[in-house]
């Protein structure tokens, strides 16, 4: 959808920007050279101006062209909104945000086919990324950059904690980039559940401490360390992830992973909410839209519902 949106986008830019070029530069000089001639061709001395009406159909295309080119440019090379439509970034976004996205952070790339024109830069861990999504590329998914090309990453279902070890060579190999946790602490969210390792649940519900919901469960939410990026994570007290569901690469043990060159692994932090490179591997590297810097707008709802209130509150960049 969203790659039909730019196609669209920039047939019509291109339509219109003709019609203003050839009304600039052909139409408008020709009309106002014929209404020259029709004056001095008039024998009754009149000094009347005359004039050619420009149609209307130019008249809206060259109005719209700069309207067009500058949302074009915009939303190509700077930046795009987007909307997020599922929980599995909770609690750094929640259902209801709309982000912008830094296009030009990965580097200036064609909007139809997403080849780099001008690299500008890679994603770090700890980035909130935008990328299309390896098994669909018509879908836009949003997580947390955990691996970068090299990197070994390990993954413990019981204890919900990372490891990341870089590629390396000699004695460097026995050292990992430093991924803390702090303490698991009661959440401000209650979830009915879905399905494993799917982003579909019946709902995410901000409750006060010690208010409960049919159903529901209260998460749990720690602090993780990765590197220098701190985030918060949400977690499900007592669920494991089914390992069967994972995604197993060739000559690897279960739940662990090594980052193929031109390859990033992705995790959200809604750790068993999210699907995510567990369970469909990696995200090549021209799959990279940008990177989230931004919430603009926050509404108050669940996925598949109706908004019911505005969150003004969370205005503001993205950790």
């Amino acid at each position: 959808m969203a790659n039909m949106f730019a196609l669209v986008l920039a047939l019509a830019t291109l339509v219109t920007g003709i019609v203003w070029c050839f009304e600039r530069f052909k139409w408008a000089p020709a009309r106002k050279a014929r209404a020259e001639a029709a004056l001095s061709a008039q024998q009754d001395g009149s000094t009347g101006v005359v004039t050619i009406k420009q149609p209307g159909w130019i008249e809206t295309c060259a109005s719209v062209f700069p309207v067009l080119a500058l949302v074009f440019f915009v939303r190509s090379f700077v930046y795009e909104p987007f909307q997020i439509p599922s929980g599995s970034m909770m609690p750094t976004l929640l259902i209801g945000d709309f982000i912008l996205v830094e296009k030009f952070a990965y580097g200036i790339k064609d909007p139809i086919t997403q080849t780099t024109l001008i690299p500008t830069g890679n994603p770090r861990r700890g980035d909130v990324a935008v990328f299309k999504y390896p098994e669909n590329p018509r879908l836009d998914y949003i997580k947390r950059v955990i691996g970068l090309p090299g990197d070994r990453i390990s993954y413990d279902p019981l204890s919900k904690q990372v490891t990341v070890r870089p590629a390396c060579e000699g004695s460097a190999c026995d050292s990992a980039v430093a991924v803390t946790y702090s303490n698991l602490d009661a959440s401000d969210f209650v979830q009915t559940f879905g399905r494993p390792g799917s982003e579909s649940s019946s709902g995410f519900y901000a409750l006060p401490l010690g208010e409960e919901k049919p159903g529901g469960v209260r998460m749990g939410v720690r602090q993780e360390t990765l590197g220098d990026v701190s985030h918060r994570i949400l977690v499900v007290p007592g669920s494991q992830d089914q390992l069967g569901m994972y995604y197993q690469q060739s000559h690897q043990p279960l739940a662990t992973w090594v980052v193929p060159n031109g390859h990033y692994f992705m995790m959200g932090d809604n750790r068993d909410n999210s699907a995510d490179s567990r369970f469909w591997g990696f995200v090549p590297e021209k799959n990279l839209v940008g990177r989230a810097t931004a919430i603009w707008m926050s509404f108050e709802k669940q996925e598949g519902e109706w908004p019911t209130g505005v969150r003004l509150s969370r205005i503001g960049r993205i950790h």
